[in-house]
């Protein structure tokens, strides 16, 4: 399999000082001019979303329910209509953001998409009234009238929660505080050495 080789330097400043490290990022995106290195590392620092993906589908569509069919085939319906729901609504949210122009749709609550979907099935009120479609509708009003705060860049590495009494914390000196951090971004040519350093 070919892969393209993107290779930069990242620092990242906040009130607590400056990170600098040389990383070097992975990708089967072999065309340049339609995947630019700058555009693919920008991606890379939203990484986690897919996470944030795994939550809503566990706790907002599941209510942190388990699947209830007992038979294999069951359960993998159970799962296409979860995936289809939340595809829906993930479209939904795209376009709405989209028709706005210039929203994130990271600021668009998928909370309030189910629960708005979730109204208007139960009302079933004029769902196909006319031949124009409204590309916002209805749950789009709703996610735009009802905006996040813009999400705040991540900059701590990647690390692996582990069960501790609320007390310990105190003990062990880390700090937790937010800082307001600012991302700089170089694309590097040639294969420069890496950085030995968590993720940026």
């Amino acid at each position: 399999m070919r892969v393209r080789i993107i290779a930069c330097e990242i620092t990242v400043s906040t009130t607590a000082g400056t990170r600098t490290g040389v990383y070097r990022l992975t990708t089967t995106l072999l065309d340049h001019r339609r995947f630019p290195a700058f555009e693919i590392v920008k991606l890379y620092h939203e990484r986690w979303e897919v996470e944030s993906a795994y939550l809503e589908i566990k706790s907002t569509l599941l209510g942190r329910r388990v699947l209830r069919s007992p038979i294999p085939a069951l359960i993998a319906q159970e799962i296409y209509a979860l995936l289809t729901i939340y595809q829906v609504l993930r479209i939904a949210i795209t376009d709405t953001t989209d028709a706005a122009g210039g929203v994130d749709p990271d600021r668009a609550s998928f909370t309030t998409a189910v629960q708005t979907a979730k109204d208007l099935i139960v009302q079933a009120a004029n769902v196909i009234a006319e031949t124009t479609i409204d590309l916002i509708g209805t749950i789009g009003r709703h996610l735009l009238d009802n905006l996040m705060p813009t999400r705040r860049l991540r900059v701590s590495p990647r690390a692996v929660k582990r069960p501790l009494s609320r007390y310990a914390y105190k003990s062990l000196g880390v700090d937790r505080k937010s800082y307001l951090a600012t991302l700089s971004i170089d694309i590097i040519a040639g294969q420069p050495a890496l950085t030995d350093q968590g993720d940026p």
